[in-house]
């Protein structure tokens, strides 16, 4: 695939769906902790405090780390509300921070509309992305069968998909944080699913545990 065709497609590196995920991202374990390299990286984006990563995790408090999918999908859109009214109902639910691809000026103007008081992180070349090895998505992943029923609950919530923007093929990834070590993280199958909330509100109250 040429270069012109693959950023059409929101490709990076000539990459090509068939490929499956992405060969650069390793997975981040259970009970491991961000590097200093990656919680000193400075971030910017709405409602974040200023300076680093590890400036908006708190020491011993909980952090639900959310990366989104590209701002035109569907289950971007589907996530945000979902955790959204989350938050409104239940006390016990972590508090959230979104990754993004685009720049912090497209995230404020989502995020305007559909979640003002969102935290979130622009992260536009994906390297909060690739640390917490959140990879990108084969043809089964991205339009396989659970892909199209997800797209079919979406809808029923009132989302739809929007204009293209980021890297179309990046996988989400949700992982809960306490301070700077993972304690949780969700293996998506495939770009639609969603994970148990209920299961996220069980590991932050101490009810659950946190082996999947």
């Amino acid at each position: 695939m040429g270069t012109t065709a693959a950023r059409a497609t929101g490709n990076r590196d000539g990459y090509l769906p068939m490929d499956g995920d992405h060969p650069r991202t390793t997975p981040v374990k259970v009970g491991q902790k961000l590097s200093d390299e990656v919680t000193s990286r400075f971030v910017a984006g709405p409602n974040l405090v200023p300076g680093s990563l590890g400036d908006q995790l708190p020491e011993g408090a909980l952090t639900l780390a959310v990366f989104l999918r590209h701002f035109g999908c569907i289950f971007c859109k589907e996530t945000l509300a979902d955790i959204r009214q989350r938050q409104e109902v239940d006390p016990d639910f972590p508090s959230p921070l979104f990754f993004f691809q685009g720049s912090a000026t497209e995230g404020r103007a989502l995020l305007r509309r559909d979640w003002p008081e969102a935290r979130a992180v622009a992260d536009p070349e994906g390297r909060f992305y690739d640390d917490f090895g959140v990879g990108r998505g084969g043809l089964l992943k991205m339009f396989g069968p659970g892909v199209f029923a997800g797209k079919t609950r979406a809808e029923k919530k009132g989302h739809e998909n929007g204009a293209r923007s980021g890297d179309i093929w990046r996988m989400p990834g949700m992982f809960l944080l306490r301070g700077r070590e993972i304690v949780w993280k969700h293996e998506y199958r495939h770009a639609a699913e969603l994970p148990d909330y209920d299961r996220i509100t069980a590991l932050a109250t101490g009810s659950a545990d946190t082996r999947d």
